[in-house]
């Protein structure tokens, strides 16, 4: 028999097999129609099937692995070597990032007692129209109310009264570097947004003071206000999950803190643009949209603490003191806790170098747990090229006559990446604790 012979035999014994399964499908679609609900039937309907199945499928692979074991064993472990550096190039950050969303997105397919998968499938339906409906609701509730106009008014007074003091002090040094016959340094236009006038602060300083102010007022009475009022008992008795009223809440408020944050950036650089005369380059609206995007989740960090003590405090004005007051310690008080507690670990009339550097790095480790220490080296390093490390061995090098250079957006990046990473967990831990407070609060009381 020849080879050309011996494969038809192999089709003929494939097709064969897939008939015989195909023809044992629709017998067992027959069979379970006849039968109804007999369950020993189908058992042993699937049984016999299985098994005509099961030989079908074996004749025709063993008639298969007999002609060609050996070249198939080859082309495999050749294509396995070839795709395995795609699978892994394939298997990088999208794929984490697919299945961090995917978990994200997933519903939980578990039914309740009583529950068929239709009504499981109606309540998800349900349940993500409700949460876009809160969603809308709460977004509605912050962009029409006075106290988020009040803010943001205040927010906008003070942005323009900072660009106009950063343009009168650059106009200036302008000026007198022409007049000694010096170049103005680059980067100009980021200047606009870290540069304090004689009598007030930078755009950079206020989002750091009055940042956190506009993150506490929007989520302070996210929820002990619902349940003052009564309204948290019907958000509840909704066809919703419980869970998704804080989510709701929460989203809402981040979505008007970056709507906020980018609206100011692109006000002041409209503004600057007009006022300075100043042409940006690629690399300066880069930076200047990460900093949008870093006080955006500087922000949230403080509206998730907000939140939290919303949960927690039976009363709107318990909730704003304490978050309040958490952000006079973080800001003001940390770093005299930092200072005294560093000088009492490596004080001493005999005090070496390393020790003078040990502890600078504890007193710096200590005050990189407030966000606002985070926020502020972040955008020192991101919005000032000239900034090249935020450790004490590059203040020395600059003492000792480092020649200055401007670091590329990329290493600058690699400089505020661990900020970055800590304030959105900074995010998640308070969101969480929130979350869970939430879930255990007993709301119709």
């Amino acid at each position: 028999m020849t080879i050309a012979q011996r494969i038809r035999r192999v089709g003929d014994r494939s097709e064969t097999s897939s008939s015989i399964a195909t023809k044992s499908e629709y017998a067992v679609g027959a069979g379970t129609s006849a039968a109804g609900t007999g369950a020993q039937d189908k058992q042993k309907q699937k049984s016999i099937v299985g098994a005509h199945i099961m030989q079908a499928v074996s004749a025709g692979k063993t008639s298969m692995q007999d002609h060609y074991a050996t070249s198939s064993a080859a082309q495999a472990a050749d294509t396995s070597k070839k795709d395995a550096p795609k699978v892994q190039k394939q298997s990088g950050l999208g794929t984490a990032l697919k299945k961090i969303v995917d978990w994200f997105m997933e519903d939980d397919d578990e039914l309740l007692p009583g529950e068929t998968p239709e009504s499981h499938a109606a309540n998800v339906r349900t349940n993500r129209q409700g949460m876009m409906v809160l969603y809308r609701k709460e977004l509605a509730d912050h962009l029409c109310s006075r106290r988020f106009w009040a803010l943001f008014a205040l927010l906008t007074i003070v942005s323009v009264a900072s660009l106009y003091g950063a343009i009168g002090s650059l106009q200036q040094a302008a000026q007198s570097a022409q007049a000694q016959g010096q170049t103005v340094s680059e980067f100009q236009f980021l200047k606009l947004f870290t540069t304090a006038g004689s009598s007030i602060y930078s755009f950079q300083s206020f989002i750091g003071f009055l940042g956190p102010i506009f993150g506490i007022m929007l989520g302070f009475d996210a929820i002990n206000n619902e349940q003052a009022q009564g309204t948290l008992n019907r958000l509840a008795a909704q066809p919703i999950y419980r869970d998704t009223i804080i989510n709701a809440k929460f989203l809402a408020g981040a979505t008007v803190v970056f709507l906020s944050v980018f609206s100011l950036g692109g006000l002041l650089s409209g503004l600057g643009l007009i006022l300075s005369g100043t042409k940006p380059v690629a690399e300066e609206w880069a930076r200047l949209v990460i900093f949008l995007l870093l006080s955006g989740v500087y922000i949230s960090v403080w509206l998730a603490i907000s939140v939290l003590f919303s949960t927690l405090s039976r009363h709107a004005a318990t909730s704003a003191l304490s978050s309040i007051a958490l952000w006079l310690f973080l800001t003001m008080f940390l770093s005299l806790v930092a200072s005294g507690f560093a000088n009492a670990m490596y004080s001493g009339s005999q005090a070496s170098t390393q020790d003078v550097i040990s502890a600078y790095r504890l007193q710096t480790g200590i005050n990189r747990i407030s966000p606002y220490y985070l926020f502020s080296e972040a955008a020192s390093v991101l919005m000032n090229p000239n900034v090249r490390s935020l450790d004490i061995m590059s203040l020395v090098e600059y003492q000792n006559g480092a020649i200055a250079s401007y670091l590329s957006l990329g290493q600058s990046l690699l400089q505020i990446w661990p900020h970055l990473v800590a304030m959105i967990m900074e995010v998640v831990v308070g969101f969480a604790l929130a979350y869970i407070s939430f879930m255990r609060k007993e709301i119709r009381a």
